[in-house]
This record gives C-alpha cells, structure tokens and sequence, in this order.
C-alpha cells in the first residue's frame, strides 16, 4: 500500500464525513480509550493481586479469582473498543483503496450506503457488547464473592472471597456502560445526519 492511501486511510479514520461521527471519533479516541487506559488500569490493575479467600492460600485464591473473572474487564473492554473499530477502518481502506475523498461519500449513493451499513455494524457489536458485560459483570461488584472449590477436592465446597475496592468498581462498569450507551447514541444520530443531508435539509460538507 503506497503513501498515499496509508494517508487517506488515516485521514478518513480520524476526520469521518459527517459532524458527529467526527465527535464519536474524538469521544471513542480520547475520552473512552484515556477513561479505559488509565482509570481501568489503577482500578483493575492490581485486583488479583488483593483477591483473598478464606483460608488465604495461593491455589485457592488463584482458582477463585479464575472463577470469579472467567475474562478480565480491561481485556473484555479492549477488545470491544478493537472490534468496534474494525467496520469504520474497513470501510475507510476501501475508501482508500478507491480513492475515495471523504466530501464525495455523502454525494454518491453506493458510498453513502456502503457507509451508513458500518454505522450500523458498530451499533450491532456495541449492542451485544452491552448484553455480554451485563452476562459477565451485571451492574454491581459485591464485597463478597462466595466461591466453589469443590473441583479443588477440599473438605469444603464453598468459601468467602473479598473483592478488593468493589465500590469503585461498580462505578466504572457504570461509567462503561454509560460510554457505550451514549456511543450508540452518537451512531444513531450520524445515520439521522447522513439522511438528513441527503434529503437536502442539512448542507452537504
């Protein structure tokens, strides 16, 4: 791939032909991924680290908090951000790859088409990505994990674990789910933009 089209893929991923999806650049780009990078990172961080369970063993420890996270949020939260990306960064290589300039997609239908079907591809995969954090984390962190260690043959079955800052915690899944509402939101109004430039009731860029 030349220089040129790397420029124009970039350039198309970071400056969108539509306002608003030029605002869910800067809110996924900065906001979200700054939110999720940093603040999840001094919240999450050291969580396996803290996760203690009665008795306090290392195996017993280490096999609840597998059980307790069967996926880690920052993992879980970074693919998302990745896979959400992927229908946007499709569609702008093909524009690249095209040459497409970015003023001419709201102007030719197929492109406009071809656009608008992205739009609605990252608003599918936040969707289900909404519904698989509610399945993996719900809306809550308990101070108390009640584990079962009966795989682990002991003479108990289940024990007590403490969840290390549950309460901050349960504000960030909060602040994401927060985020991915207000990004479906985004992607929902890019769509009522995009018709309304070509019904002709907003100037075309």
């Amino acid at each position: 791939m030349s220089p040129n089209y790397i420029r124009s893929f970039s350039e198309g991923c970071l400056r969108p032909p539509t306002v608003i999806g030029q605002f869910h650049t800067l809110f996924f780009g900065s906001i979200r991924m700054f939110f999720l990078g940093v603040l999840g990172f001094a919240v999450y961080g050291n969580e396996a680290l803290h996760f203690s369970c009665d008795p306090d063993k290392r195996e017993v420890n280490l096999f609840c908090y597998n059980q307790f996270r069967p996926i880690t949020p920052q993992v879980f939260w970074a693919l998302q951000l990745v896979i959400v990306l992927v229908p946007g960064a499709f569609f702008h290589l093909y524009a690249a790859c095209k040459n497409i300039k970015q003023e001419d997609i709201l102007q030719k239908s197929s492109y406009t088409s071809f656009y608008i079907f992205s739009v609605f591809l990252r608003i599918i995969l936040e969707v289900v990505a909404f519904w698989l954090q509610i399945q993996l984390f719900g809306f809550k962190v308990n101070a108390i994990y009640m584990c079962d260690v009966g795989a682990l043959e002991k003479k108990f079955n289940i024990t007590r674990c403490m969840v290390p800052e549950h309460f901050e915690k349960t504000i960030f899944l909060i602040a994401m789910y927060t985020f991915t509402v207000i990004t479906v939101i985004l992607c929902v109004a890019e769509i009522f933009e995009i018709s309304c430039r070509r019904l002709g009731f907003l100037k075309t860029q």
